[in-house]
Formats: structure tokens, C-alpha cells, sequence
């Protein structure tokens, strides 16, 4: 098996690896602090190719393939998460759905916005009652002549106050369960969406997270995305590549945390020599770089198999479950290490810690990771 990057991945990596340094690094404490959209670092991304990753070239994208995809949002979040999680939903859920189920008229309207990263996307599937679930999805769409009247209420919405176009699914049909799930495309401007709650995170917390709020919401008959009734597939195939990203995001979260443990440990010294020199360290710097090398070759084995039009949804789960524990394993061990120091918000570990935890739960809890991997393998 050849594990060797080709040249155009090295360069969307390194790309981003700079991009990281020079735009998000200086910003990132400040922005998690006060919970500050990076708004002006996102404009930037458009440009270098980054916000339409997963678009051909000809709706306005830059047509990368999976593996420079997760490598870019592993640079990305080892710097930042919280921009690595707004251009990971905005390029697999937000667009590249519109993409993969979209007529020509819906990919000519939207997606050269979106790619080029002038608009931003966003997904709603989680409600207030409805998560790890989503056949139980509450959300009506009504027909109504040229129109389908949305009502309901939409919660835990990455980018949903900044966005300007939303994948939304909605029941058309009460009676069929998940069979009568739809997916539309919602443009924020309709009349009857409002934006709700804005929430406050333990981690992640300059991604704009909050409801959308449908009230009589009027949407073309034209935005339906895919046939009625196909959405809860549509929203499950999303999430699968979204996972594979989220994955990407979780190592790079903990390998900022390896990289602040092992600096710290070279400069910190106790009983008359560095801390890196005691056992008990090395120990956890060996097993955080171990675990950090697996979750990141399952990563791209997941998005190898995407690349070649192979199904990978359990891959991506044993990925996004591997890479989410690890994140949070090397985040702990690392805060463990830098001691005292380790709980304070001067030292970039404590964000690491936050992060890590919001990077278990969303987009599939670590148990609807196992469900679906256990499923597949008793299936087969």
C-alpha cells in the first residue's frame, strides 16, 4: 500500500499550514474568548480554493480530492478548530450535497457562490427533540402549490446565523417515518426563517452555533433537493463524508496538543531536569503520538476509499470514533503534563480540551459511531 502524497496534496497542505500560521494563530485565543465568528479569516479561504474543495471545477470549485481535504482541515484545526469545523460543515454538508442531489438549475444558482466561498452553507438536521435519531425529525413541509410552508425549529446549527443558504430536511409526509423526509434548499432571506438562540459552548467556540426558527417559512417547490421523501438518505450520506472530515478536525486538535505537551515537557524542569526526561511523561508523549499516527491513517483511508468511488461510511464512523477519543485521550494526557499550568486559559491546551470534547458529540456521538460499525460488521 502506497502511503506517499501526491504533489497536489502536498501543496493543498502546505497551503494550509501556512494560511494557519499567519492568519488563524495570532487570532485564535482571542477569537475562542469572545466567541468571535472569524469572519475576515473565512473571506480569505475562498480565494486559495479551500471553501469549495469537494466542487468541480466548472460550478466554481477547486475540485480536490478527498485526501487534500482532510489534510488541509487537519492544518486547519491544529490551529484553530473552530474555523476547521466552519469550512469542514460549510464544504461536505453545506455545498457538496447540492453538488451530489442538485438538478443543473439548483448547481448553476448555488454552488459558484458557495465554492468560491462569497456565500456560506450550513446543514439543519438536529432539533430540539430530535439528535441521534433523525427519522423522528418534527420539522414540516407542507405543499402548497409552488411552495412548501416550513414550521418548525432547527437546533445546534453550525454557522446558522452567518450562513446564507441551508440544507434543511424536513418531513413532508408524518405518516412514512424517515421515508418521508425531504431535503430543501433554504435561502436565509425567505420570509418566515429566523435565527434563534445563539449558544454558548464549552469548546469550539468561535463557530457560530445556534437554532433556526421556521414559522410559515415559505420555500420554492423548485429548492426540493432530490426527490420527496429522499432527504433522510441524503442527510445520512452527508454526514458519512462529514465524519470524515470531523476525523480530520479531531487530529488536529490533538496533535496541537502533542506538539504544546512536548515543548512544554523540553522547557519545564523539575528535580533538576527537564520533565521530558521522566518516564511517566515519555510514556503518555509515546502513546499520544502512537494513537495520533492511527486515527490519522484512518482518516485517509477513508478518504482514499471516497477518492475512488468506494463505500466508506463504516470506515469514516471507525474514523470519526478513533480520531474524536484520541483528540480527547491527547488532550487530557496533555493538560496532565503542563500540570497547574494545564487549566489555565493562557495555555493553549485547556482550548485543546474543550475542543476535543464538543469534537466527541457532534456530527455522530462516539455511540452512534459504534452502532453503525457494529452494524455493518454483524450485516456482513
Amino acid at each position: 500500500m502506497d502511503f506517499s502524497f501526491t504533489r497536489p496534496q502536498l501543496l493543498a497542505r502546505d497551503i494550509a499550514r501556512s494560511f494557519a500560521q499567519s492568519e488563524l494563530a495570532p487570532h485564535a485565543q482571542e477569537w475562542d474568548e469572545q466567541a468571535c465568528f472569524p469572519a475576515e479569516a473565512i473571506a480569505k479561504l475562498g480565494p486559495l480554493g479551500f471553501m469549495g474543495m469537494c466542487i468541480p471545477r466548472e460550478y466554481g470549485g477547486s475540485n480536490l480530492d478527498g485526501v487534500s481535504y482532510v489534510l488541509v482541515i487537519e492544518e486547519l484545526a491544529s490551529v484553530c478548530a473552530s474555523t476547521a469545523i466552519i469550512v469542514s460543515v460549510h464544504n461536505s454538508v453545506g455545498a457538496y450535497p447540492i453538488y451530489l442531489l442538485g438538478n443543473e438549475e439548483q448547481r448553476e444558482a448555488y454552488l459558484p457562490d458557495l465554492a468560491q466561498g462569497k456565500k456560506i452553507g450550513a446543514f439543519a438536521l438536529t432539533e430540539p427533540n430530535v439528535g441521534s435519531d433523525p427519522s423522528s425529525i418534527e420539522t414540516t413541509a407542507r405543499a402548497d402549490g409552488d411552495y412548501f410552508i416550513l414550521n418548525g425549529t432547527k437546533t445546534f446549527i453550525t454557522s446558522a446565523g452567518t450562513s446564507d443558504t441551508v440544507i434543511v430536511m424536513a418531513s413532508t409526509d408524518r405518516s412514512k417515518g424517515g421515508r418521508g423526509i425531504s431535503a430543501f434548499i433554504v435561502e436565509k432571506k425567505f420570509p418566515g426563517i429566523r435565527v434563534g438562540t445563539h449558544e454558548s459552548k464549552l469548546g469550539i467556540r468561535a463557530s457560530d452555533t445556534c437554532e433556526l426558527i421556521f414559522e410559515n417559512c415559505r420555500v420554492p417547490r423548485v429548492n426540493l433537493l432530490g426527490p420527496e421523501g429522499s432527504g433522510l438518505r441524503a442527510a445520512l450520506n452527508a454526514l458519512g463524508f462529514g465524519r470524515v472530515g470531523v476525523a480530520a478536525q479531531a487530529i488536529g486538535v490533538a496533535r496541537c496538543a502533542l506538539e504544546a505537551a512536548s515543548g512544554y515537557s523540553r522547557d519545564r524542569n523539575q528535580f533538576g531536569k527537564p520533565i521530558s526526561s521522566f518516564q511517566a511523561i515519555q510514556w503518555m508523549i509515546a502513546d499520544m503520538a502512537t494513537e495520533i499516527e492511527a486515527a490519522r491513517l484512518l482518516t485517509l483511508r477513508a478518504a482514499k476509499l471516497k477518492d475512488e468511488g468506494r463505500p466508506f461510511a463504516t470506515e469514516g464512523s471507525m474514523a470519526k470514533l478513533f480520531a474524536s477519543e484520541t483528540a480527547m485521550r491527547a488532550a487530557t494526557k496533555a493538560v496532565q503534563i503542563h500540570g497547574g499550568y494545564g487549566c489555565m486559559k493562557d495555555y493553549v491546551v485547556e482550548r485543546c480540551f474543550r475542543d476535543a470534547k464538543v469534537i466527541e458529540i457532534y456530527e455522530g456521538t462516539s455511540e452512534i459511531q459504534r452502532m453503525i460499525i457494529a452494524g455493518n460488521v454483524l450485516r456482513k
